[in-house]
């Protein structure tokens, strides 16, 4: 984040808007206290955000703007200005105080100006300063700073550790910042009850704005508004006509005012010295226990991370620069293996000579056992003049002990691929205590990708060393074997290092909730060795029947080609999107329903699946691009992926690839096989038991709309399922008033749609799209369905809350999912994150629910002694191969364990089939 200035050789002024990080720090973080009930929470985060661009601006000042008690001159213009706002929460009022004072403690600047808001104070120090060729950067989350943005002067926003300059608002908002004022003027802003246009939306505020200039252009030319290109645009100019006081009074309420009468200039502002007795005494009753350490040790130096979500992280720890050992002697691994063995925890990473896990071989592996120090023991690097190295037998059997050693605990990053190729290698990896990849998920799964180069720079301020820069790139690249000692060496040696430390910066985050520690102790940890397991288990596949398929699949294409060619009335590339943009509406004149960003008509398959209602080309595009699709990913690709040594599949499972929980998978992507088509079907038909055994499927039914009425508690909805009735036909019975003996095919349909659309967030629009129907009758629909289960429409409405107050939710099992955009004044963001409030505890709690429910099997299994084995796990579905005279037992066992993974107050219901094939049994 250090673009620190805007002229060079210039440190920038730092003006901070204290007022907007109070209360984003008091909603972000868990409602923290001191032992003697003090609330806390907002005060460290303000405090971590301060510290944190002291680190990133150690040249400029910093001065902190918060607004004064009392009305402004925007109240004056309009009386409900801010009206609807609820007051300051107490817990939020007694922090105002500490904060303050912390602030005057650091020795920074602080203002605050009566009749004025801060945003006030803010825009007249930074032209000040900008007229003073000053470069300023503006600390601040609130989006309506974006019209202060000119030369030398820019946003930063410390929670999400991004920076806008002109081009960036620009990207942002799609206009400059000289726009921004006009653009809330005819928008509105809800946040400050500011009114704007009635009946402009964003789209069409950025319509008037881009083809038409500011709001006084607008207002000069109102006969132009309706020929512009934009759905109501014939109306808009009576609109604008009938709204112009409105419009130029959200104007003035929009305008930051940049000529505040001020006690200091920008010019004069400047940093004092730290009143260290002040900080102590503060931090002390606050209970900052780590920054108090830093104090009382002579070190004020600002290091303490927040992350994105808001969990308050340690400072990291200073650690000097890498000791690199390279193990080559015998005595050197017995130093080592002492020091692990007397250890109480030490991080292990290994090089190999592939990413694949089943094909891997072992070149070299890393340990830690404290930052700074870390070693690297080679025994498979073969380039010509490599120097003697041990040999991987002798380094294997000496470290096998201690590897296998449950007393003694290791850290790893995705150490399930390290487990992995230990067990190819005949080692049983225990012990693993903890998983930095997984913490760093559980802790946020959206705030940071969770690689260790994404890691060491996001909790680490680390910049690690890519693998690219001693390997090469492109087909030129070497393998680890292929790579000199004093390259391999401190890359490897790095990586065990950075893991030691990722974890002691990201543990104490997760034991401060005890929630995501339970979270994370007792399923995403234990998960790591099952999945192992069942990636190792591999599936085994009919490899010839792929292959019939595959040329099935070819000749049917050729016919779909011929079909829209005959319908296009020429030739034409049906992969090519220009071509076939130019064919469907060029030449054949359907309707554009979407643009693309370029300002191309969009042929995404959302767009030619509506089109496909109504034009026959668009359908034939849709079924080739599926059956394309389908012979790319599975039937060609499948037979080329099958292990050599095993003869199966071996996918690899992904913990930490999804926001809501739910494992994904690669190498192939078993996740996605269609099973609606017949196409689809023939593929899971290719995945077969092994001689003597049968696959058995068991499948959660209707598993999120359980969790719907397990979270909303709706009377109805649970006693639908408390009398095993079959949940569409119940909810077809009650929104269409009928007995469920009357209820027809089409009602259960519709009423089907309805269940699920509402999970995802479906509208009336989307729902009489679906069902081909007016939309005032899919509204009825809906609001008939509410009626009949008002809990549902309670909960709804409570999670849209509850994330908006709290910025996020969580699932049964207290998974949370972080919603940064949750109060975004984009509408169509803010929705958005909306509907994932309320999709993602269900989605959530079910991948919380599969995953408890194959840990329990996976354990049966083992205590069991059965020759039975998970081979996948695919949504809500385990896949087992099981020799037939197990059948019987392990069709009971599974049935029991996956419906008592959890208790409900509604029945969980297990689905299980069993067949030669993955399709017979599902």
């Amino acid at each position: 984040m250090n673009s620190n200035s805007a002229t060079p050789g210039t440190a920038p002024l730092v003006l901070v808007d204290g007022s907007s990080y109070l209360y984003r720090a008091f909603h972000a973080l868990p409602p923290l206290v001191t032992s003697t009930g003090q609330p806390s929470g907002a005060v460290r985060g303000v405090t971590s955000m301060l510290r944190a661009l002291q680190r990133d601006y150690p040249a400029s000042t910093i001065a902190v703007v918060f607004d004064a008690k009392g009305k402004t001159f925007r109240d004056d213009l309009y009386g409900d200005y801010k009206s609807h706002r609820p007051p300051m929460p107490d817990d939020l009022r007694a922090q105002i105080e500490p904060i303050h004072q912390i602030v005057v403690a650091m020795g920074l600047p602080m203002l605050i100006i009566d009749g004025v808001e801060a945003d006030d104070v803010i825009g007249t120090l930074a032209l000040q300063a900008q007229q003073s060729q000053l470069p300023v950067v503006i600390s601040t989350g609130d989006k309506d700073m974006a019209q202060l943005v000119g030369p030398g002067i820019t946003l930063v926003n410390t929670m999400s550790n991004t920076v806008l300059d002109s081009d960036g608002v620009r990207d942002k908002f799609g206009i400059g910042p000289e726009l921004i004022i006009d653009y809330l003027a005819l928008l509105g802003d809800k946040s400050d009850n500011i009114p704007g246009v009635p009946g402009v939306g964003e789209k069409t505020a950025l319509a008037l704005l881009q083809q038409l200039g500011g709001l006084d252009a607008i207002y000069a030319d109102l006969p132009r508004v309706a020929e512009l290109d934009f759905r109501g645009a014939k109306k808009m100019p009576e609109k604008l006509a009938e709204h112009r006081e409105l419009a130029y009074l959200s104007y003035l309420l929009a305008t930051i005012k940049v000529d505040v009468e001020l006690p200091q200039s920008a010019n004069q502002l400047a940093n004092a010295s730290p009143d260290q007795a002040a900080l102590k005494a503060l931090f002390s009753e606050l209970e900052f226990k780590s920054w108090l350490r830093e104090l009382e040790a002579g070190d004020s130096s600002p290091t303490a991370p927040l992350s994105e979500q808001g969990a308050l992280l340690a400072p990291p720890a200073a650690v000097a620069p890498l000791q690199v050992e390279t193990v080559l002697t015998e005595p050197q691994l017995q130093q080592w293996l002492d020091r692990l063995a007397q250890a109480e925890l030490f991080a292990v990473d290994t090089e190999t000579t592939s990413l694949n896990y089943m094909e891997a071989q072992l070149v070299g592996i890393s340990l830690a056992v404290e930052p700074g120090c870390a070693c690297y023991i080679p025994f498979g690097h073969d380039y010509l003049g490599a120097p003697p190295q041990l040999s991987r037998e002798r380094v294997l059997a000496a470290l096998q002990p201690l590897l296998e050693d449950p007393a003694l605990a290791k850290v790893g990053q995705n150490i399930k691929y390290d487990m992995s190729v230990f067990a190819e290698h005949g080692i049983e990896l225990a012990g693993v205590a903890f998983d930095t990849m997984l913490e760093s998920y559980v802790l946020d799964s959206v705030a940071s990708r969770h690689d260790m180069d994404s890691l060491a720079r996001h909790y680490l301020n680390t910049a690690t060393t890519a693998f690219s820069d001693i390997a090469g790139k492109g087909a030129s690249q070497l393998t680890f074997n292929q790579i000199a000692l004093e390259q391999a060496a401190p890359y490897a040696a790095e990586d065990a290092d950075i893991t030691l430390r990722l974890h002691r910066q990201l543990w104490p985050a997760i034991t401060a909730q005890p929630s995501l520690q339970q979270l994370f102790e007792t399923i995403e940890l234990p998960l790591v060795a099952v999945l192992s397991k069942i990636e190792r288990n591999g599936a085994l596949i009919d490899r010839q029947q792929l292959q019939r398929q595959s040329a099935e699949l070819s000749e049917r294409l050729a016919e779909l080609q011929d079909q829209a060619w005959q319908l296009a009335g020429q030739e034409f590339n049906l992969s090519s999107p220009k071509q076939l943009g130019e064919i469907l509406f060029d030449k054949l004149n359907i309707p554009v329903l979407k643009k693309t960003a370029k300002g191309a008509a969009s042929t995404k398959e959302e767009v030619l699946a509506e089109l496909a209602l109504e034009y026959p080309l668009p359908k034939v595009i849709l079924q080739h691009r599926g059956l394309a699709k389908l012979k790319s990913t599975y039937t060609d690709k499948l037979p080329t992926m099958v292990n050599a040594r095993t003869g199966r599949l071996h996918t690899s499972y992904h913990q930490a690839g999804t926001a809501t929980g739910r494992l994904s998978s690669s190498d192939p992507n078993l996740q996605n096989i269609p099973i609606r088509t017949e196409e689809g079907r023939r593929v899971r038909q290719a995945f077969v038991a092994a001689p003597g055994s049968l696959l058995l499927a068991a499948d959660y039914s209707q598993i999120e709309l359980r969790i719907m009425a397990e979270l909303s508690a709706d009377a109805g909805l649970r006693q639908a399922f408390a009398d095993g009735l079959d949940i569409h036909s119940a909810t077809a019975a009650e929104v269409f008033g009928v007995e469920l003996e009357a209820v027809t095919g089409e009602m259960r349909r519709s009423a089907k749609a309805i269940n699920f659309g509402l999970i995802y967030g479906m509208s009336a629009f989307g729902l009489a799209r679906q069902l081909q129907i007016g939309r005032k009758q899919a509204q009825e629909y809906i609001d008939r369905y509410f009626q009949r289960y008002p809990g549902v429409q309670d909960f709804m409405q409570s999670t849209r809350t509850s994330a908006a107050d709290r910025g996020y939710v969580e699932t049964l099992f207290g998974r949370r999912l972080y919603l940064p955009e949750i109060n975004d004044r984009n509408a169509m963001r803010r929705q958005a994150a909306e509907r994932t409030a309320i999709n993602a505890p269900l989605q959530g709690s079910a991948a919380d629910l599969i995953k408890i429910a194959m840990l329990k099997v996976d354990s049966w299994l083992t205590e069991q002694q059965l020759h039975s084995k998970i081979i996948m796990q695919v949504h809500d579905e385990l896949v087992l191969e099981v020799p037939a005279d197990e059948l019987e037992t392990v069709r009971n066992g599974v049935r029991q364990l996956m419906e008592g993974a959890a208790a409900l107050s509604v029945p969980l219901i297990v689905d299980i089939g069993v067949g030669a094939s993955w399709d017979e049994a599902h």
